[in-house]
């Protein structure tokens, strides 16, 4: 299997996920994963929703969308496009490609 890593999605009222990323200062977009549920709720929220993936499936996922980084545990990110007014702390590791599998965690 591959490193796993838990990615912070939006979910819609038909039950539709999309992966959420952020942006660089640069204004770059990258894909944001986190290696706890502690890490996700400190930078993003305790209500933000996740699934779990492998490294390579979410770089699978984001490729088509022009995204070419994955950072981990991010201390600050910016919010992409869809919510361009809102920055949250701090920095994290970037992730090299990796491996491939997804599973989705089931909803409470």
């Amino acid at each position: 299997m591959g490193r796993m890593l838990l990615v912070p999605v939006q979910v819609s009222r038909a039950g539709a996920v999309a992966v959420r990323t952020g942006r660089l200062p640069s204004g770059e977009r990258v894909g944001l994963a986190f290696t706890s549920e502690s890490a996700i709720a400190q930078t993003l929220g305790p209500a933000q929703q996740w699934i779990q993936l492998a490294a390579q499936a979410l770089a699978d996922l984001l490729t088509p969308l022009g995204v070419e980084q994955i950072t981990v545990d991010p201390k600050e990110i910016r919010a992409a496009v869809s919510d361009p007014g809102r920055a949250v702390r701090g920095r994290g590791e970037r992730l090299p490609r990796g491996d491939a599998r997804r599973r989705m965690e089931p909803r409470s």
